[in-house]
């Protein structure tokens, strides 16, 4: 059997003021959380006018994607569901049901592995087809893609578009700093999330350092963390990086790569653009940031090459871990696994609160 379409799955956002609150009861339905931490993301929002980029910067990946398709002649239709908000994943299974969409790859908007980024999706998934139904389309997700060349690529451009916004004469000296969504430690700890965050690090300071001469130094931190103070999540926090690096008496300005985001969202905007840059005014810091992949040609392009990859294996009945002719190693890591084995990124123990997406 052939796949006859492909299924972006995000997380979704709302995308005016009446939609704030019941898109974070959506996010939060079963979780323990105190109403007053949900109305204080709430105004995150209001700062925005209640709408968060991440619907918009899926409309452009999807129609960017679709002309990718169109280009190299694969006729596929390309469908999109969110966990969290509209266009919702069952109901987009729905519709899928109705067009006669019989086997769909999904690709999924986070490019590491976690239960929040990874498996929580396959649930969700799963959960849309059993809502839907019977004759509802079987879907495979594509695998992650933290260190593909192509993502690579696309975090290296923008990199230095982003280095481009300095004086020529501070862009030697600019520091390379990555962020990621933080996430509980007993996250971490039951999957591949922090490692894989470190290679996909790694893997662009080393291109960065290729084309700007020098070491390739770095540093990784965190940002978002929403748990409890009782509850360990992955350090350094952002804030407490720029407070620690100035009270070091550094002075060299900052180039921030968000490499734990797809897209420029909610969290983006505001930890870093707003939080993290107000920080720097008051600490004497120059920081830039750079865009997250988004709809890059080489994060576009990526995507056509791991559906094309998928079908070939179909063709081939090669379905293995590991790297093959179709699936080349990149990176200490190699390339993920077509099929998530069973027992990956299991829930951790405790609940953590949602991303702002």
């Amino acid at each position: 059997m052939s796949y006859d379409a492909i299924l972006v799955v995000s997380f979704g956002g709302p995308e005016k003021e009446a939609d704030v609150l019941p898109f974070l009861e959506n996010v939060l339905r079963g979780k323990n959380v105190p109403q007053e931490r949900m109305l204080s993301v709430a105004e995150h929002y209001r700062l925005f006018n209640g709408k968060s980029p991440i619907n918009e910067q899926n409309r452009k990946l999807i129609a960017a994607l679709k002309n990718e398709l169109a280009q190299h002649q694969l006729k596929l239709p390309v469908y999109w569901g969110n966990r969290n908000w509209h266009p919702l994943l069952a109901d987009t299974i729905g519709q899928m049901k109705q067009d006669g969409v019989k086997r769909a790859l999904a690709f999924v908007t986070s490019a590491f592995s976690s239960y929040s980024g990874c498996r929580q999706y396959l649930e969700n998934i799963a959960a849309a087809r059993e809502a839907v139904g019977e004759g509802a389309p079987v879907i495979d997700k594509l695998r992650v893609f933290f260190n593909h060349p192509r993502f690579i690529e696309a975090v290296v451009q923008n990199f230095f578009e982003a280095l481009r916004q300095l004086p020529e004469e501070d862009r030697a000296n600019a520091q390379l700093v990555f962020t990621a969504h933080s996430i509980p430690v007993s996250m971490a700890q039951t999957s591949r999330y922090q490692q894989q965050l470190e290679e996909a690090s790694r893997l662009v300071a080393e291109r960065v350092a290729a084309e700007r001469g020098g070491r390739a130094d770095f540093s990784l931190v965190y940002q978002s963390r929403s748990g409890p103070p009782s509850q360990p999540w992955l350090e350094p926090d952002i804030l407490d990086f720029l407070r620690q690096y100035r009270q070091r008496g550094e002075m060299d300005p900052l180039v921030v790569v968000p490499i734990g985001f797809v897209s420029d969202h909610m969290e983006v905007l505001y930890d870093l653009d707003t939080e993290a840059q107000a920080l720097c005014g008051e600490l004497g810091l120059r920081m830039v940031r750079s865009r997250c992949a988004g709809t890059h040609p080489q994060f576009v392009r990526m995507i056509r090459e791991l559906v094309v990859e998928r079908m070939e294996a179909e063709r081939t009945t090669v379905t293995n871990v590991g790297p093959s002719p179709m699936r080349p190693a990149f990176g200490m890591l190699g390339a993920g696994p077509d099929v998530c084995p069973a027992d990956c990124c299991p829930a951790p123990q405790r609940t953590p609160i949602p991303s702002r997406t």
